[in-house]
């Protein structure tokens, strides 16, 4: 048998599954994260074998004992020691392809990114439009409420997996942003719960308009503030029998103004305006309840106070828990996974990254965008954990605790705004794309 300390080629259509492999091609000729891994799945062969190479270099000391045993037959002949002179023309050709693979999957990212930012605008522009009807033409407000939510209903329509998408700062201002993304998560949440159309329908509009009394607030007392004085406080809370009153005006049906009266609520009894138990609490209503108290976290009125997504979480889970549906919690929880869009974590290799969508549907490999100083920042692909079994979280950090160059290229959120986002697979992106 050959030495089997030293690194060797081996034909792609011989790879198996334990093998560790190198990719001796640069970091635009591949959609892996790291160019040297353990192979894990036949998936990740077959993406391999797609790349246009003929053969790669493994090293057997890091392979699976089970590969070392496999080579060690009458096979083996496949496997090659490094030879000092490539077929250049070959490797020229194969990068050449590679880099237009590359090419055509940024293209597809910055175009999906770029459609959700656009209607996450579009959804601003009619969420302003709504608020500036609700008093002069309630039935107006009304009618664009339901086609907005009808619209963000098909967006989640179940014959696909939706995921939760990390947008701009700019995408909006933070009136808007704050409807939008308790409206967004929120009808997630529902769905994931097993809701109907007809009640994710009211809960969307609820969520939509939870805050809508506000319009006839001062701007000084709109945000709730830890140095309210007790007359404030009150002027602050009156919100919730505003909005109802719009509610009305509107003619919203009673369960989505149930949303609206009762979004305060808590289910340790100890919340306002009524102090409800939590039995008397809509369902709807303890969705809005947790995940507008969740982004209020994420985006208090100070930027600087505000908490990563992930400490929004642990705080709730930790400190809160009591406030809010165990049952909803716990559905919150595994829908957003341990690190929601926006945290901002150090990988199982050392790496860091930015968290920028999670699939609902598989919550704990969520899709980040990676810091790599070979990379310019704005040709960074994001990666899909799901279809990298090898490399996973380690760890959430605050973005201070980042080194400055990751902090730069990463460039973490201070307001954070969600929105929704079709889930593709990264390479499937890539092939759709030259279609």
């Amino acid at each position: 048998m050959k030495d089997l300390q030293a690194p060797l080629f081996v034909d792609v259509h011989q790879l198996r599954v334990g093998m560790y492999v190198h990719l001796d091609v640069s970091w635009m000729a591949h959609p892996f994260a790291t160019g040297s891994f353990r192979i894990a799945s036949v998936d990740q062969i077959a993406t391999i074998q797609s790349l246009g190479l003929t053969r790669v270099r493994w090293d057997p000391a890091r392979s699976d004992t089970g590969v070392l045993a496999a080579v060690a037959s009458p096979q083996e002949s496949t496997l090659v020691p490094v030879e000092p002179e490539a077929d250049v023309d070959a490797e020229h050709t194969a990068r050449a392809a590679l880099q237009r693979r590359h090419r055509a999957m940024l293209a597809a990212q910055r175009a999906s990114i770029a459609g959700c930012e656009r209607e996450f605008q579009a959804a601003a522009r009619e969420f302003r439009s709504i608020t500036d009807a609700a008093h002069s033409q309630p039935d107006v407000a009304r009618e664009k409420s339901e086609t907005l939510v009808r619209d963000f209903l098909g967006k989640i329509d179940g014959a696909h997996d939706t995921c939760i998408r990390l947008l701009g700062e700019t995408a909006g201002d933070r009136t808007c942003t704050h409807s939008l993304n308790v409206t967004v998560v929120s009808m997630l949440l529902g769905r994931a719960m097993g809701l109907g159309d007809d009640e994710l329908r009211d809960l969307g509009l609820g969520a939509l308009l939870h805050d809508i009394g506000k319009i006839d607030l001062p701007d000084r007392v709109r945000w709730r503030d830890e140095h309210f004085s007790a007359a404030e406080l009150q002027f602050y809370q009156e919100h919730v029998a505003h909005g109802v009153s719009l509610a009305r005006k509107m003619k919203l049906s009673p369960q989505a103004t149930l949303v609206i009266a009762q979004h305060h609520e808590q289910a340790d009894g100890k919340g306002f305006p009524q102090r409800l138990p939590a039995e008397r609490i809509s369902a709807a209503a303890r969705i809005v309840a947790l995940v507008n108290r969740y982004d209020t976290l994420c985006n208090p009125l100070n930027p600087a106070k505000g908490l990563t997504p992930h400490e929004s979480l642990s705080l709730i889970f930790a400190q809160m828990k009591s406030r809010f549906d165990a049952v909803t919690l716990s559905a919150f929880i595994k829908m957003m996974g341990v690190y929601p869009p926006g945290s901002v974590v150090e990988l199982t290799d050392g790496r860091f990254a930015l968290v920028v969508s999670v699939n609902s549907a598989r919550p704990l490999k969520p899709r980040v965008i990676v810091h790599d100083p070979r990379v310019p920042a704005e040709d960074a692909l994001i990666v899909d954990l799901e279809t990298q079994p090898e490399l996973g979280v380690r760890r959430s950090l605050k973005p201070l605790q980042l080194p400055r160059a990751a902090l730069d290229y990463l460039s973490p959120r201070q307001r954070i705004c969600y929105f929704f986002e079709r889930a593709v697979d990264a390479t499937d992106a890539g092939e759709e794309s030259r279609e």
